[in-house]
């Protein structure tokens, strides 16, 4: 396991590539790709009633010959409509593909037998899949009652239909309501970025606001004093240079002022931290395990250390452990030394030695400045933790 290092939290709206597929997030590449095709795939199974009927049906070559490539046909027909749920596509379009995959099923269960009677329950279900709710809600019962009607005619048909009316309704309706938390997922995946798109740009205007109010008027007083000191520079010397004194001050206290406000903006929260950290251990795939609050007690300094060590310990968990978990407690407790407040950031990734670096270093540093300490190391067989101390009732 590397070092920590110092990194900015993900955008909640980027994806990585964690082996699996988020729900309302298009597959990135070809692992993902393969991912879903799989997991869909999983689903092909009950077509083994068509697949045995072909083997042991005593069909002539002929059929079995036509029976295979029209079943070909319909998977591939069936996949394409699946996998393409969250994408726009023409309604009349998915209603044109839906009636050709209903044509294959009734003809290949007309001709060949009622052990193709299970290819309608596909059909509802990608009905459900590849339409919006207020055309599918009318599809998947169609569906359903070409089911009945088709079994009906076929040879035996009613005994396999007491078993195919519930799944292709479930199994359509179930579909709707994925869809519908699918395209849900999608929009509140946009609308978090919006928002904090928008919450950036109000930084940018507050940050703008403040060091206008904090330099505009020692800019004015410096500009002003300029000007007095150059008139009175050649009659009265001594008096320019009160005014050039003067505007040594202001430009000093100018800068103490720029230089606490950024350090404001830079300063990181607990509760800040917290909700930060969640977030990037949720994009990247890892459970979270995290306080819901952080302790009130602390001064500025003792809060500023332990935000700068969640963040650093939390971005190496995303970024270099692999684990699924990872555990963040915040706990009090009294040592020789006094009282200190202890923040363990556990995972259970790869584990290793900890690797000193720049991140770990100016963990170090900041830490050692209010009297803190840091350690990191595996623990157990697998996993990483970083354990920080930092002493309560330091001087602000």
């Amino acid at each position: 396991m590397n070092a920590v290092t110092v990194q900015e939290h993900t955008d909640p709206g980027t994806t990585r590539a964690t082996g699996g597929i988020r729900i309302g997030v298009r597959p990135e590449n070809r692992r993902h790709q393969i991912v879903k095709l799989t997991w869909t795939g999983l689903w092909l199974f009950y077509l083994s009633a068509p697949v045995i009927d072909l083997v042991r049906g005593g069909h002539s070559a002929g059929a079995r010959l036509l029976g295979t490539l029209g079943l070909a046909a319909f998977v591939v027909w069936y996949l394409v409509l699946v996998l393409r749920v969250g994408r726009e596509t023409a309604v009349p379009r998915v209603l044109l593909s839906l009636g050709v995959l209903a044509a294959q099923a009734t003809v290949l269960s007309l001709t060949l037998g009622r052990e193709w009677l299970v290819l309608f329950v596909y059909v509802s279900i990608s009905s459900g899949a590849a339409l919006p709710g207020e055309c599918s809600r009318w599809t998947v019962p169609g569906a359903t009652a070409l089911l009945a009607a088709t079994a009906s005619v076929v040879p035996g048909g009613d005994e396999y239909l007491a078993g195919l009316l519930i799944p292709a309704l479930m199994g359509g309706f179930a579909m709707v309501g994925v869809r519908a938390m699918i395209r849900t997922t999608m929009e509140l995946r946009e609308a978090r970025a919006t928002v904090a798109q928008l919450a950036a740009n109000e930084e940018r205007l507050r940050m703008a606001r403040d060091l206008h109010d904090l330099l505009g008027h020692s800019l004015s007083l410096i500009t002003l004093k300029s000007e007095l000191a150059g008139r009175m520079l050649p009659d009265h010397p001594d008096r320019a240079a009160r005014q050039v004194a003067d505007i040594e001050q202001v430009c000093r206290q100018a800068l103490v002022d720029v230089r606490e406000a950024v350090s404001g903006y830079r300063r990181p929260t607990l509760p800040g931290e917290l909700a930060g950290a969640r977030t990037a251990l949720t994009a990247a795939g890892v459970a979270a395990d995290l306080p819901t609050e952080a302790p009130a007690e602390l001064a500025e300094e003792e809060e500023s250390a332990l935000a700068w060590s969640l963040r650093e310990a939390v971005t190496n968990v995303v970024r270099h452990s692999g684990a699924k978990r990872c555990t963040v407690t915040l706990t009090s407790c009294q040592t020789l030394a006094g009282p200190v407040m202890e923040l363990t950031v556990a995972d259970d990734g790869a584990g290793g030695p900890a690797v000193p670096g720049n991140g770990l270093t100016g963990l170090t540093e900041r830490l050692e400045a209010v009297g803190g300490s840091l350690s990191a190391g595996p623990a157990g067989k697998t996993g990483f933790r970083v354990l920080v101390r930092v002493p309560l009732g330091s001087p602000s």
